[in-house]
Order: structure tokens, then C-alpha cells, then sequence
């Protein structure tokens, strides 16, 4: 759950920051969310209307970031700080993050970009979001309205870390990573948790297909986790995709009854995406249009 309340008089949407509005809720709180998410787009009706189907409903919003501003601004240093740095972040991957508005900034049409460049030299610099020490969830719908980038050796995700990760380390913090896609595969997602014994290839995953047999960058599709004490249920456009028990770790640590936080990047190369070639086309963007965290009825 969040870490932190938001007083009363503050508790309406505001669409440029990522609000706790409270496990609770009041009336007031529900109809102020509802107006601030008045007249969404086809695609996001549909993710609703698919949404109130499913047995795992949410009620109440309680934190979303909409990412309006003008375009070329930062990402709201409130939410969202940076990881920075090259050294392949354990999976040997190319690419340098940065805090660099290059990289990462609000496009001017509601959407966060986050944008892998080709430098003049041949290396390749890229954005890795997070929320740690300013937002955490436990338990919720998390999801995201996402367009991905496209190409070999293209590698964004979504995802979300255990808090604790600086005392106890990966993967004991816990993973739980709600869209990843490698640009080889453009018509399939993956989702994965990892915790100690389950961690790395030995991650408990769900891949699904897009049923429409286009790319999953041709559109904005809403990736998320229905997440609860016992289970994590992933969803792809409202759709339940696969679920993950605590039964289903075994004798391992069910490390997913804390806070996390989290997590957006695209990666470039890597162990599992393997590096750009030659029909690779940069820049590459991975377009983000909302991120928001729901209290389960």
C-alpha cells in the first residue's frame, strides 16, 4: 500500500501527479477520480468495460500519474527518480541510462517517452524510471496504458521491485514484472515473478499473443497485475493472461506481502533480447500514457 497520505483537502486527481489518495476512500474521493478519467479513448472504454468483468474488479483509485505537461519536460521529480549508468545491469546489456531529457521526457500529448538513442559513436543511451522512496503499492491493480518500441534487440518493460532491495538484495526483494517483450517476438508479451528459487530462467511466467496477430507496437495496449496476498494475475488489455499462486513457489519464500515499487525502462541487447542488427531503427520510443495503482474490491 502507499507510504504515505494525502490530506483531505488534496484528495482530488490531479493529472501531473501520482496522488495517494487513501486505502479508504470517501465518496468525494471516488467522484473526483471519476470526473479527473472523464472521456476516455475507445481503447481505454474497452480496458474498463473488460475490467468490470473480471472477478478481481478495482474500486477505487488510489494513485495515477496521466503525464500531462508540455512537451520536453521532466518527468515528475516527485514520482519518479533515475537510474544512471552502463555495466550491462546484470544481463550484459548496451546501453548507458541517463537523466537526460533525451532520453526521458513528456511529449506535450499526455504520454511519457522514453527513448533509446544510437550516440554518434555507436553506443547506445536509454531512461530506467522508478518510483523507490517516493511511491510504493501492496496489493492493487497496477497497470499502465503502454505503446512499446519496435526492433531487434529492443528490450522495454514494466515492472516492480521489492522496497527492500537495498537490505536484502534480488532476488530476495522480490520481482514482479508485469509487460516485458524482446523485439524478435513483436506479437508476444511475457510476465514473470522472480524470488529466491524461483529467480532468473527459473522465473514462474505467462506469455501471451497478441490475438489480433499485429505487433504489440503498432497500438497503446494497458498491461497490469491484479495482485493480492495469495496470487498475482497478470492482464493484458482487461484480459486475465496467466496467474501465479503462493502454492505455486513451493517450498520457496512467497516474497510478495510487501511494499514495491515501480519500474520503467527500455533496455537495448542483452542476454535474452541479444543485440541490434542492421534492420534495427533508432531512436526507439516506449510511450507511456498512464500509470495507475487500484484498490481490489
Amino acid at each position: 500500500m502507499p507510504q504515505h497520505q494525502t490530506p483531505a483537502a488534496a484528495r482530488a486527481l490531479d493529472r501531473r501527479r501520482f496522488l495517494t489518495l487513501g486505502l479508504t476512500g470517501t465518496a468525494a474521493t471516488a467522484a473526483a477520480a471519476t470526473a479527473a478519467l472523464a472521456a476516455p479513448d475507445a481503447a481505454d472504454a474497452a480496458t474498463r468495460t473488460a475490467a468490470t468483468t473480471s472477478t478481481t474488479t478495482p474500486t477505487e483509485l488510489l494513485a495515477a500519474d496521466e503525464f500531462d505537461g508540455p512537451a520536453g519536460s521532466a518527468p515528475n521529480p516527485a514520482i519518479w527518480r533515475f537510474d544512471t549508468g552502463a555495466g550491462g545491469w546484470g544481463n550484459q546489456e548496451l546501453e548507458t541510462y541517463t537523466d537526460s531529457r533525451r532520453n526521458s521526457a513528456l511529449n506535450g500529448s499526455g504520454q511519457l517517452a522514453i527513448t533509446a538513442i544510437r550516440e554518434p559513436d555507436g553506443t547506445f543511451t536509454s531512461a530506467r524510471l522508478k518510483t523507490e522512496g517516493t511511491f510504493t503499492a501492496q496489493y492493487g491493480r497496477v497497470e499502465a496504458r503502454i505503446k512499446i518500441p519496435r526492433g531487434q534487440g529492443i528490450w522495454p518493460a514494466f515492472w516492480m521491485l521489492g522496497a527492500d532491495i537495498g537490505q536484502v538484495g534480488w532476488p530476495a526483494c522480490g520481482e514482479i514484472d508485469v509487460m516485458e517483450n524482446v523485439g524478435y517476438e513483436p506479437t508476444i508479451v511475457h510476465a514473470t515473478v522472480h524470488g529466491p528459487g524461483y529467480s532468473g530462467a527459473n522465473g514462474l511466467s505467462a506469455a501471451c499473443t497478441n490475438p489480433t496477430g499485429a505487433a504489440f507496437a503498432d497500438d497503446f495496449h494497458v498491461f497490469g497485475v491484479d495482485w493480492r496476498p495469495d496470487s498475482i494475475t497478470w492482464l493484458v488489455d482487461g484480459v486475465e493472461r496467466g496467474t501465479v499462486t503462493r502454492a505455486a513457489v513451493g517450498t520457496n519464500p512467497w516474497v510478495f506481502d510487501k511494499p514495491f515499487f515501480v519500474v520503467l525502462n527500455v533496455a537495448v541487447g542483452g542476454t535474452w533480447p541479444g543485440s541490434p542488427d542492421a534492420t534495427t531503427r533508432f531512436p526507439q520510443q516506449m510511450l507511456v500514457d498512464w500509470v495507475r495503482v487500484w484498490q481490489l474490491g
